[in-house]
């Protein structure tokens, strides 16, 4: 039965609950934060000003926490969905360890003072654009497109894609080509890597309600789907190198991580339509995260070596 229509105001009704400090760190979804906080370092560091390492660690840690809050602002209003999909029935929320008003109190106290503080000890348009990767993600992503379309996951990549601006706008007090740069390959890259979840845990999906692509235009699509957006995902990779980013010590990492993702997408395209064993599916999805973190530790490498051994780098 779809859920998509459940009322959510009950979430915030009173009550406490015997939560342990574990319940919480899990609401900021410390996995999905740990991408999201090392691709907004990876902005700070390749951008061409450095602040104080002071201030550049506050501001990770102001990211950071953003990102946790979106995460236990998602959980709260999830909590339908997330109750009825293996994955994440035991989450703390739908399984009954935190209240839903705590949940919601803890995810909008945190933002504030992620916002506040990077603005302080920042600046205001790195804090403005966490604000605004916040609101995005917990309610256009999550209270609108995740239960009304099909691409979801695509419009909603924008919230995962920015950090990496936060992180050079941090830097700098800008945004710039190289810094939209990032966000571009995060951004193609977010519908492959959910789409090859989505392919192995349809049916958790439309049990929950959730329009994902398998489950409205079919396995079929959504192959065709992932491969012409891994590669558009591969050759974003190499952009770093045409706009003097990173150097060719980069592009020949960025080179063979696409050629891999390419490889990976090519299988799942290829797949029987009667395979249920979803194994191209599932070696995708894994090799997706290893993709966006050894690209990204690539740029970081990259930008630490241009400002100790300038030439050869840049």
């Amino acid at each position: 039965m779809a859920l998509a229509d459940t009322d959510h105001m009950e979430r915030s009704a009173p009550g406490l609950s015997e939560a342990t400090a574990g319940d919480f760190v899990t609401l900021l979804k410390p996995r999905v934060m740990s991408l999201v906080v090392f691709t907004a370092f990876v902005g700070l560091i390749s951008a061409p000003a450095t602040p104080n390492p002071l201030i550049a660690v506050i501001a990770v840690l102001a990211i950071a926490v953003g990102a946790g809050a979106s995460g236990a602002l998602n959980m709260w209003y999830d909590a339908d969905i997330d109750a009825v999909m293996g994955r994440t029935a035991s989450r703390p929320v739908p399984a009954g360890r935190v209240a839903p008003g705590e949940a919601l109190a803890f995810g909008l106290v945190l933002s504030a003072f992620a916002v506040v503080t990077l603005g302080l000890m920042a600046n205001w348009l790195a804090a403005a654009l966490l604000a605004f990767t916040i609101v995005f993600y917990a309610v256009v992503y999550t209270m609108w497109l995740k239960r009304s379309t099909e691409q979801n996951i695509v419009i909603g990549g924008a919230a995962g894609a920015l950090p990496p601006v936060i992180g050079w706008a941090a830097a700098t007090g800008t945004v710039s080509l190289d810094s939209l740069l990032m966000f571009l390959i995060i951004f193609l890259w977010t519908p492959p890597h959910f789409w090859a979840l989505a392919l192995f845990k349809a049916e958790e999906y439309g049990r929950a309600g959730v329009p994902m692509m398998p489950n409205v235009s079919g396995a079929r699509a959504t192959r065709r789907q992932i491969f012409v957006y891994t590669v558009l995902t591969a050759v974003s990779g190499l952009l770093p190198v045409a706009t003097g980013l990173a150097g060719p010590a980069y592009g020949v990492v960025a080179l063979l991580l696409g050629a891999g993702f390419v490889h990976r997408a090519w299988r799942v395209l290829a797949m029987a339509d009667s395979d249920r064993a979803m194994k191209p599916a599932k070696a995708l999805f894994a090799y997706s995260l290893l993709y966006l973190f050894a690209l990204f530790a690539a740029l970081m490498a990259d930008a630490v070596a241009a400002r100790l051994i300038p030439g050869p780098w840049v």
